[in-house]
């Protein structure tokens, strides 16, 4: 590791941020013998507001896929931030690599700090894990909203050449990238109209792979070995709660065919937004559109049915 990094201090700025708008670092025991998860808390919760839980992706740490919201939705919601296990300072003994273990973990934390009713978003990886979350406590759940999740996905959609790279090991060391090739084939994938990779350093690239992927990285790519193993449709419970899905148009990851399997799957409790001119990585690069789904749907919280959100297929400028 060089003396100077620039993605730690990247890593530095995110935490003051988090600190800024409100949150707190805390380490939570599960009691299970061998698994302590980190989470961003609220240092005073307002018992007026609704809880809101962000869990996050693969790759990077919680605090960068979630940083640049946080100022949307802190005035209006207690949030919590956790890192899944083995990403930040999560970390487990135990051999579960599912999402329901995941998502259990989770709970125990929300339950840890007195949170009984939430609503959540998943990004990504995370998706599957709140998927799971909401199926698992559909008492706790109020609203859930999944950002580009494949949770329809099914073995034999790998085998049978649905996803852009077949071989899950090789789609592994992509996620999980071990050098600046791997790095820049993985955000050629994640972004739709990638930047010019070849003019990004290798050294940047490197320090970032140190920074964020050498931890935990055998565990990782066991969490992607884990996903669709013997995962069938059939077997995918329909969650109750309102749902809002979205997606990026041109999304090479998860392609946008499981964002209509999903809506099938969950009827006219979900509502489907495809957002134009993006991938994957939905968040960074169509930030506003992004939000204001969010937000909208989050805050009209008297609305039982998911349909008012039909008109969500342009910006609400209000908003922002």
């Amino acid at each position: 590791m060089p003396c100077f990094s620039l993605t730690e201090s990247k890593n530095s700025c995110h935490r003051s941020t988090f600190a800024r708008a409100g949150l707190r670092s805390a380490i939570t025991d599960i009691k299970d013998g061998g698994t302590t998860m980190h989470c961003w808390v609220p240092q005073s919760p307002n018992p007026s507001k609704r809880n809101l839980l962000l869990i996050h992706g693969l790759g990077v740490n919680a605090m960068w896929q979630f940083v640049d919201l946080l100022r949307h939705v802190t005035p209006h919601f207690n949030v919590y931030v956790p890192d899944l296990l083995f990403f930040g300072e999560s970390f487990t003994t135990r051999p579960d690599r599912s999402e329901s273990f995941q998502a259990e973990c989770v709970m125990r934390v929300m339950e840890a700090h007195s949170v009984r009713r939430l609503s959540l978003l998943g990004l990504s990886y995370g998706g599957f894990v709140g998927y799971s979350l909401a199926a698992k406590y559909k008492e706790a759940v109020e609203r859930v909203v999944i950002c580009c999740a494949a949770v329809c996905l099914e073995e034999k959609d790998i085998r049978e050449g649905v996803f852009p790279i077949s071989d899950l090991d090789e789609a592994a060391s992509i996620l999980v990238p071990q050098t600046p090739q791997k790095l820049r084939e993985l955000i050629k994938y994640t972004f739709f109209k990638p930047p010019p990779l070849g003019l990004i350093p290798s050294c940047l690239l490197m320090d970032f792979i140190e920074a964020m992927y050498t931890e935990h990285m055998k565990e990782q790519k066991e969490l992607i070995m884990a996903v669709p193993k013997n995962r069938k449709l059939s077997d995918l419970p329909k969650i109750p709660q309102p749902t809002l899905i979205l997606w990026g148009e041109h999304d090479q990851v998860f392609p946008l065919e499981f964002a209509y399997k999903l809506k099938r799957h969950l009827g006219e409790n979900a509502e489907l937004v495809v957002i134009k001119d993006a991938g994957h990585a939905i968040n960074v690069q169509k930030p506003k559109e992004y939000y204001n789904h969010i937000k909208s749907f989050l805050l009209d919280m008297q609305q039982p049915s998911a349909n008012k959100h039909q008109q969500h297929s342009k910006p609400l400028q209000s908003l922002t």
